[in-house]
């Protein structure tokens, strides 16, 4: 007995194949990117600085070189390159301070979001060419000042330069004879992503 055209039924499974297939490409991207998040652990981050689990700063009177008080808390709203250093100002000391008047100008039309200031650990008298030379760094005696304890000195606090976000929160700390121009993209990088400072 014959079948008609009519009775044959199609073979379902190119369909079937065809479904599947558009099924794993849809989720071939979500199963990379578990594989990705549970097995493949990238051995650095974006940022070159190291981040510190975000504190607030203790805020007592500091003072500025002609002995008036100064609060760090005037800077608000700014991000701060940091520093703490001797008075007689090695040239490690130095260099950072150089790498921090670069990279805020390097930061162009954003380098007002950005202050600079430089604790000065003890009563040294600063050399004239220094303060003429970093003018615009604020120069902060903070001998024997709580604040200083807040940056672990023990550990060699003087070696690094710090970040501070406008809220007022220590956040980033940069390696001891830092790259500026990685601590620039750094600092580049949060500016655009910040709509604060």
């Amino acid at each position: 007995m014959s079948r008609s055209a009519s009775d044959v039924q199609p073979d379902p499974r190119p369909g079937r194949r065809t479904a599947l297939a558009i099924a794993a490409l849809c989720l071939a991207p979500f199963a990379a990117a578990l594989i990705a998040y549970f097995y493949w652990q990238p051995q650095g981050g974006m940022n070159y600085g190291e981040l510190i689990p975000a504190r607030q700063l203790i805020d007592p009177p500091l003072r500025r070189l002609d002995q008036r008080a100064f609060k760090l808390s005037a800077l608000r709203g700014k991000w701060i390159l940091l520093q703490l250093d001797h008075g007689g100002c090695d040239t490690a000391c130095r260099a950072k301070l150089y790498n921090m008047r670069q990279v805020r100008l390097a930061q162009g039309r954003e380098m007002e979001r950005v202050e600079r200031v430089w604790l000065i650990l003890d009563e040294a008298p600063l050399e004239t060419q220094l303060m003429r030379e970093y003018d615009g760094t604020r120069m902060l005696r903070a001998a024997g000042s709580p604040l200083v304890a807040d940056f672990s000195p023990a550990r060699g606090a003087h070696d690094h330069i710090y970040l501070i976000d406008p809220h007022g929160n220590l956040m980033l700390r940069f390696p001891k004879d830092a790259d500026p121009r990685k601590m620039h993209k750094d600092l580049a990088r949060l500016l655009r992503a910040s709509r604060i400072g």
